[in-house]
């Protein structure tokens, strides 16, 4: 999965430029971003020394509107119920030409639990999902929905299994019905 997020940022380096916002951690930021003039990390609850900003997406208005150039939010929509809260927000905040470059996954294991883990996992999304969810605040014509993955790449992923203990051909391979990781651009 790892992989596959990194050709997508890869492939969407261009966009990665100006005021740029993470979750989590800059890793992304500063291993793709071209032309960063600020680098902000958000972060959902106190304590990661990483943070510049914590606040939840679902309900962020000390985060002012077109602030940023580009969001980077990988792995991160499906830990969020009120999914379309944070998409808003996402809209938002975002500076008018900007852009978001998501990732969720698609077929997988449940990876957090209520109770168990600091948040759940509440959905796991489709090329149809994300194309709605995100359609319904950008404009149509700038969301890009694609995947990644087949059967083969879905049950090694279910197993845990990590793209270096898979031969890179299967990992090329696509079957559009074997959604593995579901990538955004908007």
């Amino acid at each position: 999965v790892s992989d596959a997020i990194e050709q997508f940022l890869a492939a969407n380096a261009g966009d990665i430029k100006g005021r740029v916002l993470e979750m989590g951690d800059p890793a992304y930021i500063r291993k793709f971003g071209r032309g960063v003039t600020q680098e902000d990390v958000l972060n959902y609850v106190e304590g990661n020394p990483n943070a510049t900003i914590v606040a939840d997406l679902t309900d962020a208005p000390h985060i002012p509107d077109n602030t940023f150039d580009c969001i980077i939010i990988t792995q991160t929509l499906q830990m969020i119920f009120e999914v379309d809260l944070a998409i808003a927000t996402l809209h938002r905040i975002l500076k008018p030409g900007g852009v978001v470059l998501c990732t969720s996954h698609g077929m997988t294991r449940v990876a957090r639990r209520e109770g168990v883990d600091d948040w759940g996992e509440y959905w796991h999304f489709t090329t149809q999902s994300k194309r709605r969810l995100f359609r319904a605040v950008f404009p149509r014509d700038h969301v890009q929905v694609s995947t990644v993955g087949n059967i083969f790449t879905c049950i090694c992923n279910l197993h845990g299994l990590g793209a270096a203990e898979i031969d890179q051909s299967e990992l090329d391979s696509h079957d559009p019905n074997f959604e593995m990781l579901v990538l955004v651009r908007a």
